[in-house]
């Protein structure tokens, strides 16, 4: 849709009077939901790509993490896992895009449940998915802290061989890495915005060298070994169940692309500029991770060696053998920057779809964790809280990584199915009462249908296959954990819907009703 000349003009908060840059359909969004404007709304249209092209850090995540990948479908199945999924999410992303449109609020997904589903199921299910997004984002927020301290590890390892790396260690680091989260997204806030863009430019400078390093300097595979060579180290009965459940990695890689949704009320003109960052940062990210993954197979000599390399990283190898150890820091180095900001980027928008949801009364204490600063203009008790529960994560490391890893992964099942919920409920209603959704800014028009239901069949197969272990022959150690915990917190949610949300939560949905009825 074309561009639209939209009058800026102050937003006045009715609880101090404090004066917040938006626009009038900004104003005319946050009214329709029944919600006041409390955040500062200092985020541009390139802040926000840049907010969600610097968080998703799609290139970063996928070099960072591939073993699982590699080790189910080689590196032919890592190279065309990667295309599927950028192919498969997209219908994800453009789907939650338009929704973004049609109610650009910080709640996010279980906003759009209760908006959208169907008025008899509105209240339980919008609080169950409210439920399992806070948590899947918990425990995304902690998995980036713990990715981080354990590449430090690593690069002590190849500095320090006499080194013996401690779970305990690894635990430490994330406390610093915490640490770092907090003071800039409290201390540092006002100066986000143009941080923001430094990063994009930063981001995209760091593929660039990463990029030439690996095609000059590193030893090459042929095509053939990259294109059409697959490997089972999983043991599994075929390789095609194998790449099925490699492409873990992949999927890792393109989640949490709809976190600027939840940085709605601190974007200008959030009706547009949203959904363009969200579809923009994915399309973008994802076209420069399949051209720098494909570099990286290239330079990979020996995937066994890659996965039995004493740091615990292939991408380390593959580093060592293009360069001198000096080298390794440097280009791991500029890498760690963009996803240590990735991390405090994924805190901001954790707290925020907390905030929204203790703003509905759906948690426990929910009045504290809402409360939004007077001077700063942010929820400084979500983003403590988020910060306080990410350090309590990171504890359960140093009695079991396997119990650890277990939760973290819940990130990945639990907002696939959040994806799978509000994309159903906003397929309901285009088929039963289009004439009741909100009008949108960015309108997948006539193909907004079909988008819908390939993204919902795409969410369905990624949850699917990312409950299964990485290997066929599982012990308490390689099974994949996150199945129990997800069905674990399902049940807890279901007990606190039962316990308090009937009584305490009624969901956005009765706001709005509300606010048309006053």
């Amino acid at each position: 849709m074309g561009a639209m000349d939209i009058e800026v003009h102050p937003q006045v908060n009715s609880q101090d009077g404090m004066r917040q840059r938006g626009t009038v359909l900004d104003d005319t969004d946050m009214h329709r939901m029944g919600k006041v404007q409390e955040l500062k709304r200092n985020l541009r249209p390139v802040a926000a790509l840049s907010f969600a092209s610097v968080l998703q850090a799609t290139w970063e995540f996928v070099l960072i993490s591939n073993t699982q990948g590699l080790e189910n479908g080689g590196l032919a199945g890592m190279c065309w896992s990667m295309v599927w999924t950028f192919v498969g999410f997209g219908f994800i992303i453009a789907s939650l895009s338009e929704m973004a449109s049609m109610a650009p609020t910080s709640g996010g997904q279980y906003h759009w449940v209760s908006e959208f589903s169907s008025p008899r199921y509105q209240k339980f299910l919008s609080y169950i998915t409210g439920w399992m997004s806070v948590l899947a984002w918990q425990a995304g927020s902690a998995s980036g802290s713990f990715l981080t301290g354990t590449i430090i590890q690593g690069l002590i390892t190849i500095r320090n061989p006499d080194y013996v790396p401690e779970s305990w260690h690894g635990t430490l680091f994330v406390f610093a890495m915490i640490l770092v989260i907090y003071i800039f997204n409290v201390y540092a806030a006002d100066a986000m915005p143009v941080l923001n863009n430094m990063l994009m430019i930063f981001h995209v400078l760091s593929w660039c060298v990463i990029l030439i390093v690996l095609w000059a300097m590193a030893p090459h595979r042929t095509a053939k070994a990259v294109f059409t060579e697959w490997s089972n180290q999983g043991g599994w009965s075929s390789l095609g169940l194998s790449a099925m459940i490699g492409q873990i990695s992949a999927i890792y890689g393109s989640l949490s692309s709809d976190a600027t949704a939840h940085m709605s009320e601190e974007v200008s003109n959030a009706g547009r500029n949203v959904p363009l960052a969200i579809a923009w940062g994915y399309f973008t990210n994802g076209i420069m991770a399949i051209i720098l993954l494909i570099a990286y197979l290239f330079s990979i000599p020996s995937v066994d060696d890659a996965l039995s390399d004493e740091t615990g990283f292939p991408f380390l190898y593959v580093f060592k053998n293009a360069t001198s150890t000096a080298g390794v820091n440097g280009l791991t180095s500029i890498i760690l920057i963009p996803v240590i900001f990735s991390n405090i980027f994924f805190n901001a928008s954790t707290s925020r779809q907390t905030f929204a949801f203790a703003r509905d009364r759906g948690l426990p204490f929910a009045s504290w964790i809402a409360r939004v600063d007077p001077r700063r203009k942010i929820p400084v008790n979500a983003i403590f809280l988020s910060c306080v529960i990410s350090c309590l994560l990171s504890l359960i490391n140093i009695g079991s990584e396997t119990a650890f890893n277990a939760i973290i992964s819940l990130n990945v099942a639990a907002l696939m199915y959040s994806y799978i919920i509000s994309i159903s409920c906003v397929i309901y209603r285009k088929v039963w009462c289009p004439e009741t959704l909100p009008a949108r800014r960015w309108d997948l028009g006539a193909w907004g249908l079909p988008v819908n239901v390939v993204g919902l069949v795409y969410s369905c197969f990624a949850l699917f296959w990312s409950l299964w272990p990485g290997e066929r022959h599982v012990t308490a150690e390689t099974f994949n954990w996150s199945v129990v915990i997800f069905g674990g917190v399902f049940l807890i949610s279901l007990v606190m819907y039962v316990v308090k949300g009937r009584q305490e939560y009624t969901g956005p949905v009765v706001i709005v009703q509300r606010e048309r009825v006053e």
